[in-house]
């Protein structure tokens, strides 16, 4: 009499490293999501009927009346504000970038962050405004 061994194998699929991809990536869009939608408060220039109110999943650029830079609420040098935007390009590589320029900031440090931007090989940067009433 002969007999046989049966192997069984186990054909279930481990979801432990799913998981742990998927924390990892919550934790990320945590992170980054509230810089993405927050700003400091501005007087925005006023255009016309039809004002360029930005896109809510747009990065925010601020530049005040004093000619400082900010990503969402947090102040830096305009070169700074340029590398933050890059490493979030990292992630998303259709980013869109919205410039927030007060009524009374400088021309000139609006347009060289947004020059940066576009030297940086960004292609949809746009000004923020609002509607004159």
């Amino acid at each position: 009499m002969s007999r046989r061994r049966f192997r069984s194998s186990d054909a279930s699929i481990s979801l432990t490293p799913m998981i742990d991809i998927m924390t990892v990536l919550l934790a990320v869009f945590m992170v980054t999501t509230p810089m993405l939608t927050t700003g400091i408060d501005l007087n925005l220039p006023k255009a016309g009927n039809s004002a360029l109110t930005g896109n809510d999943h747009a990065v925010q650029i601020s530049v005040d009346k004093n000619g400082r830079y900010y990503v969402g609420k947090t102040e830096m040098s305009r070169d700074e504000a340029v590398k933050r935007v890059i490493a979030m390009r990292g992630e998303n590589s259709d980013l869109t970038i919205m410039i927030n320029g007060d009524a009374e900031a400088d021309y000139g440090a609006v347009m060289s962050i947004m020059g940066k931007l576009k030297s940086a090989g960004f292609q949809k940067v746009g000004l923020r405004t609002q509607l004159e009433i």
